[in-house]
């Protein structure tokens, strides 16, 4: 089977990079030196002692272990200025992929969620009634390219179902990392793709996972899984040593060559889209995809065991955004 290029074909950047972390450093003031006046002066002038300096403050250092980025998603809403100053962009620009120009922050959210870990999570809901015009698909995405080698964790919700109307919507649950500039010519890809009820042409449940090299000559290395994976899972996405293993819950599904690997640094994003519409509207539905927490640590392969340990740590100590990552 033939599918369609990915994620880029016809998507405009998510924008430019924000900065990622701001250190505060404090400024010494200055003292009046004291001298005496008149004729006591010139005979006590060397006497005189200058004035203690005022100690500079160390600048603070980031939280966390270096080379990490972590986000419990403990955000208000899609205006949340922590979002943006955080790093994320919420998509709104026109384009495909799915239904072409129906790309709207409204879908994204920010709830209590009972099953999530800390009770939280971000949802990415896709409403539609079947016509181009109430349609509304939802992105949300680190606006620089900032993951290339290491470990890419993040606990998903994935819906086999709609949440309201009825089902058979062609829709794609999509966690992945993709070059910011899809003319790039060091494009890269990395894909998780979820299709409950198939698409092009192939029946579902099924999980694609695929590395990109290539967007215009559908240049890829792919496996699909036909088995449900709706619920909670820990998806991982681990470059190393010039090969690129998916993983679901701690088991491997596939692993992708060398030809395949990421050439430059790739924009974290999860997005939730259509695939197509039905030929007769039948009403309105929505779906619903949440993401509890995302977790990236650079250069290091981490085993499921260690990602666990170590955002079961941020969540102890209250901590809900960590970006130790270098600035490109």
């Amino acid at each position: 089977m033939t599918r369609p290029t990915p994620h880029t074909r016809t998507r405009a950047a998510l924008g430019t990079a924000l900065p990622l972390v701001m250190l505060a450093v404090g400024a010494g003031a200055c003292a009046s030196d004291g001298k005496p006046s008149g004729p006591a002066a010139a005979h006590g002038a060397e006497k005189q002692q200058a004035p203690a300096a005022t100690p500079v403050p160390t600048p603070t250092a980031p939280p966390g272990p270096p080379g990490v980025l972590f986000d419990a998603f403990h955000y208000t809403g899609a205006e949340d200025p922590a979002l943006a100053s955080h790093g994320w962009t919420v998509r709104t620009d026109g384009g495909g992929p799915g239904v072409r120009d129906t790309w709207s922050k409204e879908g994204l959210s920010f709830p209590t969620v009972a099953d999530a870990q800390s009770g939280q999570a971000m949802r990415l809901r896709v409403t539609t009634d079947g016509t181009p015009k109430g349609t509304k698909q939802v992105e949300v995405g680190r606006t620089a390219g900032e993951s290339l080698n290491g470990t890419i964790a993040a606990r998903v919700f994935f819906s086999d179902k709609p949440t309201d109307g009825r089902d058979g919507d062609h829709i794609i649950q999509t966690v992945y990392a993709i070059s910011p500039d899809h003319n790039s010519k060091k494009y890269s890809e990395l894909d998780f793709e979820y299709m409950p009820n198939g698409g092009w042409g192939a029946p579902g449940p099924r999980l694609d996972t695929t590395s990109w090299r290539s967007a215009a000559q559908n240049d890829r290395d792919t496996l699909a899984t036909n088995k449900s994976v709706a619920g909670w899972h820990t998806l991982m996405l681990t470059a190393d040593a010039g090969k690129v293993t998916y993983s679901v819950d701690g088991k491997t599904l596939y692993s992708s060559g060398s030809k395949s690997y990421p050439r430059e640094p790739l924009s974290i994003r999860f997005s939730s889209w259509l695939i197509d519409l039905p030929t007769t509207p039948s009403g309105t539905r929505t779906w619903d995809m949440n993401v509890n927490w995302l977790y990236y640590q650079a250069d290091k392969k981490v085993p499921l065991a260690e990602v666990e340990k170590a955002v079961g740590g941020f969540y102890a100590a209250n901590t809900t955004f960590v970006n130790t990552l270098p600035k490109n």
